[in-house]
């Protein structure tokens, strides 16, 4: 259960990232409080997932997730580069993602 809320917890903060994009400031009200809300569920489910998940391990997967999504939300919706040399660095993201994963008990 703690990686099913740390993993969704880090779509929410690839959420609340794009949404940084959109409230230009926080002048326009809809996108800021659609950011503020990602935000506050992003940080509830990775509190929910340090009660049993090591802080380090909890907080650097949390991290990555929202890292790697938030490059291919970029590259998807913003025209990002996606050379393959990002594309390389971001899988060094997932193979320390995955193996945080599978070395913590």
């Amino acid at each position: 259960m703690a990686w099913v809320c740390l993993f969704i917890a880090g779509l929410f903060e690839v959420g609340w990232v794009v949404g940084l994009k959109y409230t230009e400031g926080f002048t326009h009200f809809i996108p800021s409080v659609l950011t503020i809300g990602a935000m506050i569920v992003s940080l509830w489910l990775l509190e929910i997932a340090m009660r049993t998940l090591p802080m380090g391990t909890a907080y650097t997967v949390w991290g990555g997730v929202g890292s790697v999504g938030t490059v291919a939300v970029g590259i998807w919706l913003f025209n990002e580069p996606a050379d393959w040399i990002r594309l390389f660095c971001v899988g060094l993201i997932i193979v320390g993602v995955i193996g945080l994963q599978w070395v913590t008990h």
